[in-house]
C-alpha cells in the first residue's frame, strides 16, 4: 500500500514482490494495488493504468526496457494516469479477473498484461504488450496512452458504459457451473480420455500445436485411468509424450528440470524461465510413471528434477522459490545453448565431437545465432561417459551468467513440492526427499500461516500481505495429506484437516454446495468475486481442494470423514460437465475423478516398524491411493485392523468394501490389480 505523502514517487522498493522490486528504479510513479492508489485515482480524476506481470516473463522485461524505463514515456504516464504494477503471482486474484477483462476485449490474454480502469477497478481497455514504436498494425505504447487520456476527458459517458458493460460480462461468467448433470462414472471418463487422445499429436508427443506445454495434469488423469482400465493406446500416448517431453529440448539436459514451454511442436526449443510450479507437478507425473511402468528414463528424470529443485530453488529456509527468469542479462538462452566448438573447448576434440552428436549440437543450430539447445533423443550405449560429459559441461555451464532467480516463496506452488517430493520419496524408497518435503512444510506453516490464515507469499522470510487464495489452502493441506501418509505424523494430518476446515468455511459457495470461489468471503471486494473451476497452468482451486477433501475423508474419523466426503461429492458433480465439453482444461479434474471412482483405494498396513509390506503398498498403490502404515492405534485409517499372526498385514478397501487381509507383497499386488 502506498504511504500518504509519497504518492507521486515510485513505491515499489518496500514491495515483498521481486518482481515488483525489478521495476523500483523505474521513472514511472508504480504504486502497489490498494485502496490508498485507487483513491489516488478519484482524487486526481484521472483513469487507473494496471501493469500486471511476473517475474520470469520475457516480454514483461521488453515492455519495461522500452517503456517503463524510458523517461519521455514515464513521464506520460505519470502526468495523466495513476500506475499500479502487481505481480500476478502474488495476486491472482487480481490477474484472474482483469485477464477475463482481456480475454472477453480482445479474445486473447497473456502478459505483461496492460488495463485501464475507472477508480473503482472497473475495467474499459485492455491489452497485453504495447511496442515502443507501432508495429505489426499495433499503436505504440505512448499513442494508447494519449488516446485513452483523450477518451477519458472528452467521451467520460463512452468509458463509463464500456466499464458498466465488461463488469457486467464478468460477473455473469463466473457464476457456478451446474450440477446434477452427467454422473462421475467410467462412462464420463472413458469419453473424457477419448477425447484428449484424439488431440494428442502421435508423431512428436503432446496436445495440439505450437507452442507446447508440458501437460502434466493430463498425463496424471491418462496414467490413473491407464491403471483403471489396462488400455495400452493409454500407455502408449503417455509415454510418447513423457519420452518427448524428456529427451527434448524442454527438459535441462545438463541441470534437471523443465522449462515452461516449448516455442515450437518438436519440443526442441524452450521459452527458458524454469517455474516450481511445472517442475513439482512434472516430477508427481514421472515418479508416478517410474512406479507404475519402471521406466529407466523416467526414474532418471525423477532424480535430476529433485536434484534441479533442492539445487537451484531451494531458499536457506528450505522451502522453493519461484522460478528462474526465461533471459539472462536481457538475452533469452544465453546460460543454456551451445555450439559445437564451445563444447569442444569445454571436452576436447574427441568427447567434444562425440558428446556434439549425442546432445544434437550442429553446426546449423537449432536456436538464435548458430547455437543449440540440447536434447538427448536416444540414450548412448556409454552411458558413464555420458555421465561424465554432462558433469563437465554443467560445471562449465555454471561458469557462465545466470538467470535471475524470482525469490518469492508462494504458497500453493510449495504445497505442490511438498506433494511431489512426499509421493516420490515414499514410491521410491528415498527418505532424504520425504526430509526435504517434511523441512518445506514447516517453514510455510511457520511463516505463512498467521492467526489461523495463509497468506500467499513471502520473502526473506518475510511474509506479505495478500491473503492466500482457495488454490493455498487446497495444495498445501494436500502436501500435508501426502507427508501424513508417507511419515506416519498425526500433525500433518491435523494441520491439514484445519486448512480444509478454512477453506470450507470461507471458500465454500453456502448457496450452491460444491462451488467455490477463489478468494474469501472477507478478502478485500474486486469487480467481481472470481471462480474458476478449470485446471490452468496448475490444478484449479476447485479441483485442488476436491482432491484435499477426498484424501482427507479417508484418513480422517467418521464425522470429519463424511463431511469431507460430502463436499468431495458436491464438487465433482459440478465438475462433471467441465470434464464432458472441455477434459483438455481438466486434467487435475480427471486425476481426482479417476481416483474417486476407484473407492478412493485405501490401503492400510498394521506394522510395528517400517516393513517390505508397507515399502511395496507405496510402490504398487495407484495414483490417487490413500496409504497408512504403522501401529494399530495410530491413525483412523489403522483401527481395529490389526496384524495377522504377528505379521505385517496390508488391508486394502475401494470406498466401504475391504478385501481380505494380505501379508505378503504378491497378494497385495494381487489385490491392487483386481479390477
Amino acid at each position: 500500500m502506498t504511504a500518504p505523502g509519497a504518492r507521486d514517487r515510485n513505491t515499489l522498493g518496500d514491495a515483498t514482490s521481486p518482481y515488483l522490486r525489478q521495476h523500483a528504479d523505474n521513472p514511472v510513479h508504480w504504486h502497489q494495488w490498494g485502496p490508498d492508489a485507487l483513491s489516488w485515482a478519484r482524487e486526481r480524476n484521472v483513469p487507473i493504468l494496471l501493469s500486471i506481470g511476473y517475474a520470469a516473463c520475457h516480454w514483461c522485461h521488453v515492455m519495461a526496457h522500452e517503456s517503463f524505463e524510458d523517461d519521455a514515456t514515464a513521464a506520460v504516464m505519470n502526468e495523466h494516469f495513476v500506475c499500479i504494477k502487481v505481480d500476478r503471482e502474488e495476486r491472482p486474484d487480481l490477474d484472474a479477473v482483469y485477464m477475463n477483462a482481456t480475454v472477453a476485449m480482445t479474445g486473447q490474454g497473456g502478459w505483461p498484461m496492460t488495463c485501464f480502469l475507472t477508480s473503482d477497478g472497473a475495467p474499459f481497455y485492455c491489452g497485453t504488450y504495447y511496442p515502443k514504436q507501432p508495429r505489426g498494425g499495433m499503436p505504440s505504447f505512448t499513442e494508447l496512452l494519449h488516446a485513452v487520456t483523450d477518451t477519458w476527458r472528452n467521451r467520460r459517458g463512452d468509458v463509463d458504459d464500456a466499464a458498466a458493460s465488461v463488469v457486467a460480462e464478468l460477473r455473469r461468467s463466473s457464476g457456478a457451473l451446474p450440477a446434477g448433470g452427467t454422473q462421475i462414472g467410467v462412462p464420463l471418463l472413458s469419453g473424457a480420455v477419448a477425447s484428449v487422445l484424439r488431440d494428442e499429436d502421435r508423431d512428436r508427443g503432446g496436445f495440439g500445436g505450437a507452442p507446447k506445454f508440458p501437460p502434466s495434469m493430463l498425463l496424471e488423469g491418462l496414467l490413473r485411468s491407464y491403471e483403471r482400465t489396462s488400455a495400452e493406446p493409454t500407455l502408449r500416448a503417455i509415454e510418447r509424450t513423457a519420452d518427448a517431453m524428456a529427451r527434448g529440448g524442454l527438459y535441462d539436459q545438463l541441470g534437471g528440470g523443465f522449462s515452461r514451454y516449448s516455442v515450437d511442436a518438436e519440443w526442441v526449443v524452450p521459452h527458458f524461465e524454469k517455474m516450481l510450479y511445472d517442475n513439482a507437478l512434472l516430477l508427481r507425473f514421472y515418479a508416478h510413471l517410474a512406479r507404475r511402468t519402471g521406466s529407466a528414463l523416467a526414474h532418471r528424470v525423477v532424480e535430476e528434477t529433485v536434484d534441479f529443485l533442492l539445487r537451484d530453488l531451494r531458499t536457506p529456509a528450505g522451502s522453493f522459490a519461484s522460478a528462474l527468469d526465461a533471459d539472462t542479462d536481457g538475452e533469452e538462452g544465453l546460460t543454456y545453448a551451445w555450439t559445437p566448438q564451445q563444447i569442444v573447448d569445454v571436452l576436447g576434440d574427441t568427447d567434444g565431437a562425440w558428446a556434439a552428436e549425442t546432445l544434437a549440437v550442429t553446426d546449423a543450430g537449432t536456436f538464435e545465432h548458430g547455437t543449440s539447445v540440447l536434447q538427448l533423443l536416444a540414450d548412448p550405449t556409454d552411458i558413464d561417459r555420458l555421465a561424465d560429459v554432462r558433469s563437465r559441461l554443467l560445471a562449465a555451464r555454471d561458469r557462465r551468467p545466470q538467470p535471475g532467480r524470482d525469490d518469492k516463496v508462494v504458497t500453493a506452488w510449495n504445497g505442490l513440492a511438498i506433494t511431489a517430493l512426499a509421493e516420490a520419496g515414499g514410491a521410491l524408497g528415498r527418505g532424504d526427499w520425504v526430509e526435504a518435503a517434511e523441512e518445506c512444510a514447516r517453514m510455510v506453516l511457520s511463516i505463512h500461516l498467521v492467526d489461523g490464515r495463509l497468506r500467499r507469499a513471502s520473502l526473506g522470510g518475510v511474509v506479505g500481505e495478500p491473503a492466500g487464495i482457495l488454490e493455498d489452502y487446497a495444495a498445501l493441506a494436500t502436501g500435508l495429506l501426502a507427508l501424513h501418509q508417507v511419515s506416519g505424523d498425526p500433525d500433518w494430518l491435523d494441520s491439514a484437516m484445519s486448512l480444509l476446515d478454512t477453506a470450507i468455511d470461507h471458500f465454500a459457495d453456502p448457496d450452491q454446495p460444491g462451488s467455490w470461489f477463489d478468494t474469501a468471503d472477507d478478502a478485500e471486494v474486486l469487480v467481481t468475486r472470481p471462480r474458476d473451476p478449470l485446471d490452468g497452468a496448475t490444478p484449479s482451486g476447485a479441483s485442488s481442494v476436491t482432491e484435499a477433501l477426498m484424501t482427507a475423508a479417508a484418513l480422517s474419523d467418521a464425522a470429519d470423514s463424511s463431511r469431507y466426503a460430502t463436499a468431495a461429492a458436491d464438487s465433482l458433480s459440478r465438475a462433471a460437465v467441465v470434464l464432458q465439453r472441455a477434459p483438455r482444461s481438466a486434467g487435475h479434474w480427471l486425476a481426482v475423478a479417476e481416483a474417486w471412482v476407484r473407492g478412493p483405494i485405501q490401503i492400510a498396513v498394521s506394522e510395528d516398524a517400517p516393513s517390505e509390506l508397507s515399502r511395496q503398498a507405496r510402490r504398487l498403490a495407484p495414483g490417487g491411493a490413500v496409504v497408512v502404515a504403522g501401529r494399530v492405534d495410530s491413525a483412523p485409517l489403522l483401527a481395529d485392523r490389526p496384524q495377522i499372526d504377528g505379521a505385517p498385514t496390508a488391508y486394502v478397501c475401494r470406498g466401504f468394501v475391504c478385501e481380505r487381509p494380505v501379508t505378503e507383497a504378491g497378494g497385495l499386488q494381487d489385490l491392487l490389480q483386481e479390477r
